[in-house]
């Protein structure tokens, strides 16, 4: 009997010495696996927390252009690269109008005219004060009730759209108000914000207005 057991223990360890993997510890694999694992929902909760942050600052820009607090726009605007007004989709960074921070709060309460662009169809040069600017212009369908979306294009028309060339490194939302029927859904309006992260908070950088040109 004792033979025996010697046998069966000679026979064990033969084995364990031809099937090392057998025995492998895979610990480190795991933790591995559960760093990767842990990566990817940090990353996905930081793109969700992000994409709430934004659309929530959009609604609430819409929402103050609607009532007309210019005052507490200028709240949004960007402390060291100001905002940009485009009239348009195309985005001109020479000739569209930038204001910074401290000159937006300066202008915004007095009759100063500025020139913002050129009109599409008369090329005749758009000018007026910050705040017919933002009521007519800017604001000229309520966008409060618009659909919105991130960083997705609603809509889209057959001029030059150049905002993810001009701000590379931006996110923007886009506020769309659907075209009517009775002119070939061609009266169609978005109102887009391009915010840029400063300091842990989103700011705007430019505004930009988009329609069908002729």
């Amino acid at each position: 009997m004792k033979k025996l057991f010697v046998s069966l223990l000679v026979l064990s360890i033969v084995a364990c010495t031809k099937n090392p993997d057998k025995f492998v510890d895979n610990t480190t694999d795991s933790v591995v696996q559960v760093k990767v694992d842990s990566a990817n929902t940090n990353q996905n909760q930081h793109t969700a927390n992000k994409d709430l942050a934004l659309k929530q600052i959009n609604e609430e820009v819409v929402q103050i252009l609607k009532d007309r607090n210019y005052k507490k726009f200028s709240d949004y605007i960007h402390p060291e690269k100001g905002v940009r007004f485009s009239m348009y989709a195309f985005v001109n960074m020479k000739e569209d109008k930038n204001f910074s921070k401290a000159d937006f709060i300066k202008y915004q309460p007095t009759k100063t005219i500025f020139t913002w662009g050129t009109m599409d169809g008369s090329g005749d040069l758009y000018k007026a004060t910050i705040n017919d600017y933002l009521t007519k212009w800017v604001y000229s369908k309520d966008f409060v009730t618009g659909q919105v979306s991130l960083n997705e294009f609603q809509g889209k028309g057959n001029s030059l759209n150049n905002l993810k060339e001009m701000y590379p490194k931006a996110d923007f939302t886009e506020n769309f108000i659907k075209g009517s029927e009775a002119n070939a859904e061609m009266d169609w309006k978005s109102l887009r914000f391009v915010f840029e992260e400063f300091q842990g908070r989103y700011y705007l950088v430019g505004v930009i207005n988009d329609q069908w040109t002729i």
